[in-house]
């Protein structure tokens, strides 16, 4: 028996905003495992290509309910206006003109500004909810035959083609593919990961200041950990990262309490914190999932790597990967789609822009949550400098708006 043994009957593409469910036993060409941002945006890159694509999405809905902020840079506003998702998401999106970056208790600050980069903004703030809508709306019109309620239970590889099991609907399906891509879901199939656990909680709301943000996004290092402010509407995103022996008290605090204690983290340079909403509490991981040896399936986004809030750097470096690997398969001749030449060559050409970012993230914890003096006097010079040097300035802001690449 062959390979395409396997899959005699490969189901149509679906119609322009069709959510078309699969049957069992089917061939695609290309099959994304996890309907997320990451995943939607691959199929909206793949938008009018000669693939046949599959996306298997665990939720029931394409559809998020999340008010948490998600930070966007200005590569990767790029990438949503070429994939047609940004014209949905730019009425919601706040822009930041300023980062101002500082450490409590000593000297030393840089100012980033869009003006003096030569962009419209450093970045945009959104809510994740807001950002998924408008990605699920480009996936939907994709082309894409898309299955909700796909559980994947096991993914196979072989010389010829990758295999996908997943439970839809209390039945037991099996979807090939000659390239099987696990994006936003699929975190545990297959292969190890290496995790560090930073020892930190994240806590998220949004807050309001005295003063207007005036589209002026602040990283504030402190010993116990990072802590970000990101304007969104009229108020502020709060990103603010506490040790995690301290993450339930912090929690418990009244408002008044909580908008105190932050007062007293953050500083003067807003004014009075006026409200808080309601708050949530996510731990802080480094997860690395390895590389898929051989052929037929690759990891992006969240699958592959997991990365710390500090620079706001996750979904940019995720969103990346969706977009190179597209550009990748429509510049690949198609019988070598999914060839362990090919997905080498994806590795190859991501590889710089992941681990540099990665390390990048890493290094800025590990130098900034400590109140070791040595550490800390480096740290003002270095921030001091770098606001100083225009040309230092600008390659930084650079790397966190494009990543490794030259736009």
């Amino acid at each position: 028996m062959t390979d395409r043994a396997l899959s005699p009957n490969p189901l149509p593409l679906a119609g322009e905003g069709d959510v078309v469910p699969l049957r069992g036993d089917a061939h695609y060409d290309i099959a994304i495992v996890g309907g997320g941002p990451v995943g939607a945006a691959l199929a909206a890159a793949l938008a009018g290509s000669e693939y046949r694509v599959a996306v298997l999405e665990a939720r029931d809905v394409l559809a998020a309910q999340d008010p948490r902020a998600i930070a966007l840079s200005q590569g990767a506003r790029l990438i949503l206006e070429r994939i047609g998702a940004w014209p949905a998401l730019a009425e919601q999106a706040t822009p930041i003109s300023t980062i101002h970056v500082s450490q409590r208790g000593s000297f030393g600050r840089a100012e980033l500004l869009a003006s003096e980069m030569g962009v419209p903004a450093l970045g945009y703030v959104t809510r994740y909810g807001d950002l998924y809508a408008a990605l699920a709306a480009q996936l939907q019109q994709s082309g894409a035959t898309v299955s909700t309620g796909a559980q994947v239970t096991a993914i196979r590889s072989t010389s010829g083609y990758g295999a996908v099991e997943f439970h839809r609907g209390g039945v037991e399906q099996l979807l090939t593919a000659d390239l099987v891509v696990l994006a936003d879901g699929g975190k545990s199939l297959p292969g190890r990961q290496q995790v560090k656990d930073y020892g930190q909680t994240a806590i998220l709301c949004t807050v309001t200041t005295a003063q207007p943000h005036g589209s002026r996004a602040y990283e504030r290092f402190t010993p116990e950990g990072p802590m970000a402010l990101l304007p969104l509407g009229e108020a502020y995103a709060l990103v603010w990262t506490v040790p995690n022996a301290q993450a339930e008290a912090v929690l418990g605090l009244d408002d008044a309490a909580f908008l105190a204690r932050l007062h007293g983290r953050f500083g003067d340079r807003q004014g009075r914190f006026l409200t808080a909403s309601k708050r949530a509490a996510f731990p802080l991981r480094m997860i690395t999932s390895e590389p898929v040896q051989g052929p037929r399936i690759l990891r992006i986004g969240n699958a592959a790597q997991t990365l710390h809030p500090v620079a706001g750097q996750g979904f940019n470096l995720g969103l990346r990967d969706a977009w190179q690997l597209g550009q990748l398969i429509w510049e690949a001749d198609k019988p070598a789609l999914g060839s362990a030449e090919f997905c080498t060559r994806y590795r190859d050409r991501r590889g710089p822009d992941v681990s540099g970012g990665m390390r990048m993230t890493d290094l800025m914890v590990e130098l900034f949550s400590n109140d070791n003096f040595v550490l800390r006097h480096g740290r003002g010079v270095g921030l001091a400098l770098m606001d100083a040097l225009p040309p230092l300035k600008k390659a930084f802001a650079r790397k966190m708006m494009f990543g490794a690449q030259a736009w």
